[in-house]
């Protein structure tokens, strides 16, 4: 288990005037949901291109005051970012692999034209708002404080070109748990209409516009039915990409886990690594190469695909039942949950809730 460097530039701290009180946030935490209740403090760093990264302080949660030019609004020049902090059985408060959210929100800053925030700058802001709001983080089994970093280009300027004004805040939201009856699989859509991602375009970058994109055809799996949108690269069509929001990962037999390759399009989740290094721990051959949809159709007909799921931040590990498209479905709707699903969801969970030793090093405590 790591510990974080000493954030360089220090933080104000303005305490809200209007915290919660205790029993109103017991209320709140008793069922949460998922980003529907904040809690009372927000993190913000100011950046320019005269005076780098300043200004880093906690403040009162509340609305942003932005210039109607400001270059997000027009541009959409910003990324962001998801972890969780999780409270162990001694009431202790960790983060999973805060490293990688902060590694990847470079990469996303780097391919959106903004500054980059170091590691430390980075794990520090998560901390601080631990240190504020640490009583947010639920006790209950299976929830925790959902943390939402984010970056926008904040100057008032209409031409086309990178801001010279940014933000970057740290907000945070209690969560429950996601599979509150318990983990069942889902049915998801195929889009064949829509891409989520080109060549060269911002697929492997956590921005904005990538999920503006996919909610139209979030949209249409509703409609049919489905829990989620699974897309097919932008390219050839035939490959499978990622849900919405989540990668995708096929089991073959009892010891060999696939996944799509990162193309550029593809999101580089940390539950995604997580999970294949998990497996790899087991012995199983973890592969990273394209997968066709006839692949995934010809698998499960033949009994070679024996466990299909999705993985993410918010809902680790969800199992998929069964691929929905207009003219013909892949696997069965009221199929259940496969053995090493589960047992790598549990495993993960276990390692993040403090139940499990962390071997590889990926927790950091915050309190």
């Amino acid at each position: 288990m790591s510990e974080t460097a000493i954030f360089p530039l220090g933080f104000a701290l303005t305490p809200s005037t209007n915290a919660r009180a205790g029993a109103e946030r017991d209320e709140i935490l008793a069922d949460p949901g998922f980003g529907k209740h904040f809690t009372d403090h927000m993190v913000t760093i100011d950046w320019s291109v005269e005076a780098g990264w300043h200004d880093a302080r906690v403040t009162p949660y509340g609305p942003l005051l932005l210039d109607p030019a400001s270059s997000v609004l027009h541009y959409g020049q910003e990324i962001f970012e998801g972890l969780k902090a999780y409270r162990h059985a001694d009431s202790s408060i960790w983060t999973f692999r805060p490293e990688k959210n902060a590694q990847r929100l470079q990469r996303s800053a780097h391919r959106l034209a903004l500054p980059e925030l170091s590691v430390a700058d980075f794990i520090e802001s998560i901390r601080q708002m631990i240190a504020i709001d640490g009583d947010w983080v639920p006790t209950a089994p299976e929830t925790s404080l959902y943390l939402r970093p984010f970056m926008i280009a904040n100057e008032s300027f209409l031409g086309v070109r990178a801001a010279h004004k940014v933000s970057f805040y740290v907000i945070a939201s209690p969560a429950g748990a996601y599979f509150a009856d318990g983990v069942a699989p889902v049915k998801i859509w195929l889009s064949t209409e829509y891409s989520r991602a080109g060549r060269g375009g911002t697929g492997a970058a956590k921005c904005g516009g990538n999920y503006a994109a996919s909610l139209l055809p979030q949209m249409e799996a509703y409609e049919n039915g489905c829990a989620q949108v699974l897309f097919l690269d932008g390219e050839t069509g035939r490959h499978i990409d990622e849900l919405g929001g989540m990668n995708v990962f096929f089991v073959h037999g009892t010891d060999t886990l696939v996944t799509p390759r990162l193309t550029g399009s593809i999101l580089e989740g940390v539950t995604r690594d997580s999970i294949m290094q998990l497996a790899r721990d087991r012995g199983m051959t973890v592969e990273e190469r394209d997968v066709t949809l006839e692949e995934w159709r010809e698998g499960v007909a033949s009994g070679a695909i024996t466990e299909v799921f999705a993985c993410g931040t918010a809902a680790v590990v969800t199992p998929i039942g069964q691929l929905k498209a207009r003219d013909f479905t892949i696997g069965e709707a009221d199929a259940p949950a496969g053995a090493i699903t589960l047992s790598l969801r549990q495993e993960l969970t276990d390692i993040q809730y403090g139940r499990l030793p962390d071997r590889h090093g990926w927790l950091t405590r915050l309190d």
